[in-house]
């Protein structure tokens, strides 16, 4: 099975459209990890990505009477951009069907490229349905995103550089993983000729359908994907992609929104490059990896996949990073409401920087208050301060991992009501279009009353929204099935004791 790939990665055509990138050293990072950090710079091809290696060696392969009829795909990120290209390089017709909820700078990179864009649907899976109706209607061929040997040929040559232009000791390569097109084909060459080189793949903790699938000896579907890092945004592996990696690949390592966020981070003070979330993926993987495995002294490279990422998406970006450094600490502390109180609090705290502090009056007696500590990295400081802070009396709860406090509270701390009622407290992924927020309300019964709402665009193609409602006693256990009728991801937060702590 190797050999075949190999021999089809060696031969694949992509150098007529893509460009051979290099690997650029990360110092900062290698001091600081005590390890050699090596970044194989994809996010430095035409289109930003390495996609344009895939779907050009793909299109290399058709007939003259294919490329005569045009060709097709679903996509909403760096494929659509790499089709674009390769066509139009090529001469050929592409159309590209994407999701209505696609930002409007991947719209129009796609359309710059010469191809002619179809918006379908509020998701990918409508987005693809069109495109499948459209193939029978008009005979394109469909160029998958990395379902394919020749697709995934043309991803491996990003291995066969890496071991042309890195000769020396290798111990690891990390390789973001979505569909699995460009692991594959990096774990196919690189296990054929150096098999002493581990391999992993790098997959965000709630997008991980290739250690899903490992783990049950079979491709499976997961429920839902997280969509922070849209680029590796599958539900499930692709079918060729794992015949390979069942087999092949040295393991799967997961990781955290705030740890992709401390990579972006990362990447930039190296190499100055602004890396996509998805992009990275797989240095964020590189750094768990050397902190499960007290790794030092090694050399390990990750591939910086792609850079096309939206400038809004910056700030909520920044706002994370120190989150997924481990260099803040997220807390709610009960002090007293009395004058002095902050002042002593902050005595306390020492000589730390205080990165921020949310209070508003609301009690007579007790404060609580939203406060970010600068801490060290790997959770023992954190601890620390948690400790020092209840032994002087003080209730602590930390947020630090709490998804609500970090996208919501921190925003709307000390605002409440002035008397009490009851209320259930939903978080949701509403999609970036038109008459979203419309249907929400449109399907909530009318007896339903908003009682909260917060919303705060990241610049991508899913909003994050908090909502509280007063709702009937007796619909009470009926809530979700309206939700579910809507279709957005949601979560119940009316139990989080971010919420309980500033809002209730």
């Amino acid at each position: 099975m190797l050999e075949e790939t190999v021999k089809k990665i060696l031969q694949a055509r992509v150098y007529e459209a893509a460009r051979e990138t290099p690997i650029s050293p990360a110092p900062f990072l290698s001091r600081r990890l005590n390890n050699t950090i090596l970044i194989k710079r994809e996010d430095l091809q035409p289109v930003y990505s390495f996609k344009i290696r895939g779907a050009y060696n793909k299109m290399a392969q058709l007939s003259d009477e294919q490329k005569a009829k045009g060709v097709i795909a679903a996509s909403a990120g760096n494929h659509a951009q790499g089709l674009a290209m390769a066509a139009k390089q090529m001469g050929v017709k592409a159309v590209i069907v994407m999701p209505r909820i696609t930002p409007d700078i991947k719209v129009q990179a796609v359309r710059a490229r010469g191809a002619k864009v179809v918006l379908k649907g509020d998701a990918f899976g409508e987005a693809l349905a069109h495109a499948r109706e459209l193939i029978d209607e008009h005979g394109y061929t469909y160029i998958p995103p990395f379902d394919d040997n020749d697709v995934i040929a043309g991803q491996g040559t990003v291995g066969m550089e890496i071991l042309r232009q890195h000769s020396g000791p290798l111990d690891a390569v990390f390789v973001p993983v979505g569909g699995g097109g460009l692991l594959a084909g990096v774990v196919a060459y690189i296990k054929y000729l150096r098999p002493e080189i581990k391999v992993y793949g790098v997959e965000a903790e709630d997008a991980a359908c290739l250690k899903a699938a490992l783990e049950a000896g079979e491709r499976v579907t997961l429920d839902q994907v997280g969509v922070f890092a849209e680029g590796v945004a599958v539900a499930q592996i692709g079918e060729a992609p794992f015949e390979i990696l069942r087999h092949w690949v040295d393991g799967v390592i997961t990781v955290t929104t705030d740890e992709m966020c401390a990579a972006v981070k990362d990447i930039f003070e190296d190499t100055r490059a602004v890396a996509e979330t998805s992009g990275a993926l797989s240095l964020a993987g590189l750094k768990k990896y050397i902190q499960q495995q007290n790794a030092e002294g090694e050399t390990l490279l990750c591939i910086n996949s792609g850079a096309n990422t939206n400038f809004d998406r910056l700030q909520h970006i920044a706002e994370r990073t120190e989150l997924g450094e481990q260099r803040e600490a997220i807390l709610a502390v009960t002090i007293p409401e009395r004058p002095g109180s902050f002042k002593k609090f902050c005595k306390t705290i020492g000589k730390r920087m205080v990165t921020e502090f949310n209070y508003r009056y609301a009690d007579p007696d007790h404060a609580h208050i939203f406060v970010g500590v600068q801490v060290k990295p790997g959770g023992e400081d954190r601890q620390a301060v948690i400790d020092k802070l209840r032994e002087a009396g003080y209730p602590v709860e930390d947020l630090t991992d709490n998804e609500l406090a970090k996208l919501h509270i921190r925003h709307l701390g000390g605002g409440r009501p002035k008397e009490h009622f009851s209320e259930e407290v939903y978080r949701f992924e509403f999609p970036e279009r038109p008459g979203a927020l419309m249907n929400f309300l449109t399907h909530l019964p009318g007896d339903w009353n908003i009682s909260l709402f917060h919303y705060r665009n990241h610049g991508a193609a899913y909003g994050r929204v908090l909502v509280g409602m007063q709702i009937p006693n007796g619909a009470r256990a009926h809530v979700e099935e309206h939700f579910e009728r809507i279709g957005y991801r949601y979560w119940k937060e009316s139990d989080n004791p971010a919420y309980r702590l500033f809002m209730a």
